[in-house]
């Protein structure tokens, strides 16, 4: 039987190589494993917090379900589908905001990061876990795929699953017949033997630190930025050169060909440019012809949120009833 599994990313902004290789990559292998059905979810309302602007908004939202389907999710196999269009998750959200306390959610990294850079922090950002527990626990979900930095994501959902169990159900029968507890205890799936993907100045690659290199990139593009890696100039072997090459080659590949380029940097960044290009222009085109049918990209949301749909109001029912309000 296939295990439910579930992973929400916020639409906020380009794609590059590091989203791909440190998440996107596994979901989906994920996908196409057989052992899961996979919901893949754009977290717009998560991104509320970020993005407030209506066209930029529906922009984002629309080339992040671009990128899912040009890396390969397959709305045939997966539920892809936006946040916003299953009204379940805000409704339970509301319900489990009920059981926590201020103290708790205090403790979220996302609050504490907030409250360090002395920012004016929203009830948004403050609740943010809570949002997420709900999305976890509507699809009767049983693995989050995450890196090992976002456990406490999965730990709060557990905690407030847990917690609702025992205030609502306890030792006792519900008034759904269900002898069983409505939530069950999702498990955190760590992402293993994921790179972490330098940029092109050495640290990780983030677009906050503007070191990226775009996953869906033109070869200009492609060939600009490679040029742009910084090189330290008493090595034989480029290190910052070297280390985004080895998610494109095997470390004997890589071996004969820094051994007969020693010091030879342009060379070197020369047949990255190729490695990259070859590498991410099936994506590309894939990506360009979905582009050019907006409507057909926006016809697979509608249709998984309606599958998403009829799977979370299925499940609020029975919360719902656990709670006395139906």
């Amino acid at each position: 039987m296939k295990k439910n599994l579930l992973s929400g990313v916020k639409p906020t902004g380009t794609a590059h190589i590091g989203n791909y290789f440190g998440a996107m990559k596994q979901f989906v292998d994920l996908q196409n494993s057989g052992n899961y059905q996979c919901h893949f979810m754009i977290a717009d309302y998560h991104a509320l917090n970020l993005i407030q602007d209506q066209e930029q908004m529906k922009n984002l939202t629309l080339e992040l379900a671009l990128d899912y389907l040009a890396i390969g999710l397959d709305p045939k196999k997966s539920i892809l589908f936006k946040q916003s269009d299953v009204s379940a998750h805000t409704e339970l959200a509301w319900i489990f905001d009920t059981l926590v306390s201020m103290p708790y959610l205090m403790r979220a990294h996302a609050f504490k990061d907030a409250e360090a850079k002395d920012k004016e922090i929203s009830v948004g950002t403050f609740n943010y876990p809570v949002l997420m527990a709900a999305d976890i626990l509507l699809y009767n979900t049983d693995v989050v795929p995450i890196g090992q930095d976002q456990k406490q994501h999965v730990e709060y959902a557990r905690d407030i699953a847990q917690k609702f169990n025992h205030t609502f159900i306890g030792s006792k029968i519900d008034c759904v017949n269900r002898h069983d507890e409505i939530f069950k205890l999702p498990e955190d799936l760590i992402l293993k033997d994921v790179a972490v993907v330098p940029g092109i100045d050495g640290r990780k690659m983030s677009k906050s630190y503007n070191n990226i290199i775009p996953l869906f990139a033109s070869r200009e593009e492609i060939q600009k930025t490679v040029m742009g890696i910084v090189t330290d100039s008493g090595s034989d072997i480029p290190a910052n050169v070297y280390a985004i090459h080895k998610l494109f080659k095997t470390e004997a590949e890589l071996k004969l060909l820094y051994d007969a380029n020693k010091g030879k940097y342009k060379a070197l960044k020369e047949a990255l440019i190729e490695d990259i290009d070859a590498f991410i222009k099936p994506m590309r085109e894939r990506r360009a012809k979905l582009a050019q049918n907006p409507t057909m990209v926006h016809s697979i949301l509608l249709d998984g949120a309606k599958r998403a749909k009829d799977i979370a109001d299925k499940k609020l029912q029975e919360i719902k009833h656990a709670i006395g309000v139906l």
